[in-house]
């Protein structure tokens, strides 16, 4: 065994192959108060994938209480995501006939932006970071401080229940213990029960050279395949699988005890079809997404310089981590970009991680009259360019950088 390489966190073997290396860069969703700049920390962000199982996963592990446990993203502050949780909540009530009587579990259910829909049914919250957790709980949405895995759904069924609904939305691939993460799903469910979880597809990724995805946080970046075995080795089966149009393109996956009487739908024999079509049950398919990776960044890149070179004032839209990354593995920094726009009123007044540029409320944004916006949750641009769409009135332009650069 070569002592320099990792071990898959999944199956333990040796992890030869680099998806992409994005060299080092501070975390993604650490946005810095001005004091804090002088030590902020950068660590190796480096993508490997398991030649045996092919689990795609960062080889840097920052400690999840580093991560997780005060944090700045809150759910509520994208209309088009409260939008998406209570089409969810709508279509699991229909479905699974939830009710009255049903137990219904998020985990990393943030602000309680998705179980405040699941009105008049029991509901508990599971969300690691103590500062987003209060916001849900002065919701009035019941949320357990913890991190999820095996021991604390053994303390959750303690209590004499079991969960009817579990719901996992982009929190598969933030649990660096994947098989204890897992394993908890198969404690806590019912018998008949379900678990969903949505996640990025890691096909879409592949497609759309989202590297900007790529960061600490996200020790994993998952295709169907993968999951089930993940998921197998826990007891559990996937019935089914929804492809949605979330985070670039995302998989919603429907799970249930092995023994569960749930049907299997033709969408994941066709979905794993489609998978290996692509090759992601071979290394080669997983070959050249660094190529993709240095076209985005020079593309990118030229333009900035053109813009900069022509007097043109650029800024950005949401200091999202995906954007924080892209911007840091691109060594973007104010005053290339003069100051990013943020909703979130726990984002504003820091500064970006990396190239600390000063995150300011969107309502600031016509004091400084910028040319060129930037968007950089790019999967959320159609929401942005509404909001923010007064700015051609002074003949200013929304850039999307990802997967190719688009300025109108």
């Amino acid at each position: 065994m070569n002592q320099n390489l990792p071990s898959c966190r999944f199956c333990g073997t040796e992890l030869e192959h680099i998806f992409a290396d994005l060299g080092e860069t501070p975390l993604a969703n650490r946005n810095l108060l001005h004091d804090q700049i002088a030590d902020e920390r950068k660590y190796p962000l480096v993508a490997r994938v398991c030649g045996a199982c092919f689990l795609v996963q960062v080889d840097h592990s920052v400690s999840p209480d580093d991560l997780f446990s005060d944090y700045d993203y809150f759910s509520s502050y994208s209309e088009s995501w409260i939008a998406h949780a209570n089409r969810y909540c709508d279509g699991m009530r229909e479905r699974f006939t939830i009710g009255t009587q049903s137990f219904v579990v998020e985990i990393a259910s943030n602000d309680g932006y998705l179980l405040q829909h699941f009105k008049g049914v029991e509901v508990l919250g599971v969300e690691p970071a103590a500062n987003v957790a209060k916001a849900a709980i002065a919701r009035g949405i019941p949320t357990e401080v913890a991190f999820f895995g095996v021991d604390t759904a053994r303390t959750i069924v303690a209590r004499g229940r079991h969960a009817d609904l579990i719901v996992a939305n982009n929190v598969l691939a933030h649990a660096p213990d994947i098989r204890d993460f897992v394993g908890g799903f198969a404690v806590l469910l019912a018998p008949d029960g379900v678990a969903t979880f949505e996640f990025p597809h890691l096909l879409r990724l592949i497609e759309g050279g989202q590297f900007d995805t790529i960061y600490h946080e996200h020790f994993f970046y998952l295709s169907l395949l993968t999951v089930e075995r993940v998921l197998h080795a826990a007891g559990l089966r996937v019935f089914d699988v929804e492809e949605l149009v979330t985070h670039g393109g995302s998989l919603r996956v429907f799970a249930c005890r092995s023994t569960a009487e749930h049907v299997t739908t033709p969408r994941v024999e066709a979905l794993r079809a489609s998978e290996r079509g692509q090759a992601l049950d071979r290394i080669m398919g997983y070959e050249g997404f660094a190529s993709r990776i240095n076209d985005i960044k020079a593309e990118f890149l030229a333009y900035l310089a053109s813009a900069k070179a022509s007097g043109r004032k650029v800024v950005a839209y949401g200091a999202a981590a995906k954007g924080n990354t892209f911007l840091n593995v691109c060594s973007v920094a104010y005053p290339q970009i003069e100051a990013v726009y943020d909703r979130s009123l726990a984002k504003q007044g820091k500064f970006t991680p990396g190239g600390h540029i000063p995150i300011l409320a969107p309502e600031q944004i016509a004091e400084l009259k910028p040319d060129d916006v930037v968007i950089l949750p790019w999967n959320i641009s159609d929401e942005v360019v509404r909001s923010m769409s007064f700015i051609r009135g002074w003949g200013g332009r929304f850039v999307v950088a990802v997967p190719n650069l688009k300025i109108s």
